[in-house]
């Protein structure tokens, strides 16, 4: 069961589509086209449509984290007559700049909030066996994806772990080429649908790599090819499209993968930070 407190539940069947079965799927599809209708629909209505039994609709609930059909559709009701993205949020032209400012601040306090409440961790847990057993780590990211991926390699390389990051998409993909079977590739792609991210991964495969994913959309040409998925969660407004909440959750994402390995690892962690302090110090007048 997916362990997440029972609320938005559109996201959590977003962010879990990939973990699904064919049945699961089918009935997540169903719950995210038919929002409306779901609430006033009982679990026989849904079952007969979908022409599956009650007891497959009222488990695929339980793996929500619900007690059942009722309680989730409760929680989706209460979820379209106030959505994520609630008047906090809506900037008009006529806000101050203080206004303005503290709805961004909401905004991506929001997207924290909901990434953190749609961790698996199960996918945490096997994220981490990955990156502990792996003998370098390269990072993957396009755009403004590419500065969460050079931040990433900014962080593991005070770990002692390799880390790497590259900026152009050649050198990235020349680097995916070089990669051995002991590495691991971390591929931030907001949609997860990114060509130039999708091409390295499919050199990375190549090459036996584990592939981890960071993204925004569970159902994704991203993540029906990489080993595993980490997901952030965030809803796009007029003025503030959802990649850059994303972004923030994003970071954080990162933060607690390098703070979970340096602990892990962290003798090995301890004595390259404090080599890496003794190096800088030499920048200090």
């Amino acid at each position: 069961m997916i362990e997440a407190p029972t609320k938005h539940v559109i996201s959590r069947i977003r962010s879990s589509y990939s973990q699904f079965s064919e049945k699961e799927k089918l009935i997540a599809d169903y719950i995210l086209e038919n929002t409306e209708e779901i609430v006033h629909s009982t679990i026989n209505q849904v079952a007969d449509d979908l022409m599956v039994a009650d007891a497959t609709v009222f488990r695929f609930c339980k793996r929500l984290g619900f007690k059942g059909y009722q309680a989730m559709k409760i929680a989706l009701a209460s979820e379209i007559v106030n959505p994520i993205q609630d008047i906090h949020e809506k900037i008009s032209e006529e806000d101050t700049d203080f206004e303005i400012t503290e709805k961004v601040f909401q905004a991506n306090i929001r997207a924290l909030e909901t990434s953190r409440d749609v961790q698996n961790p199960l996918s945490l847990k096997k994220a981490m066996e990955y990156l502990v057993e792996a003998d370098r780590v390269f990072f993957f990211g396009s755009g403004g994806s590419n500065i969460l991926a050079m931040d990433a390699q900014h962080k593991f390389m005070r770990t002692g772990m390799e880390a790497y990051a590259y900026p152009d998409t050649h050198l990235q993909l020349m680097s995916a080429s070089q990669m051995r079977e002991t590495d691991v590739a971390v591929v931030i792609s907001h949609t997860g649908s990114n060509q130039d991210i999708l091409d390295i991964v499919d050199v990375a495969k190549e090459n036996n790599v584990k592939i981890i994913a960071i993204t925004n959309f569970a159902k994704s040409p991203l993540t029906k090819v990489v080993d595993l998925s980490l997901y952030t969660v965030a809803e796009e407004t007029e003025f503030r499209s959802e990649a850059l909440a994303s972004r923030i959750a994003g970071l954080s994402l990162i933060d607690s993968l390098f703070v979970n390995y340096s602990v892990k690892m962290k003798e090995q962690a301890q004595t390259a930070t404090q080599r890496m302090r003794d190096a800088i110090s030499r920048k200090r007048v």
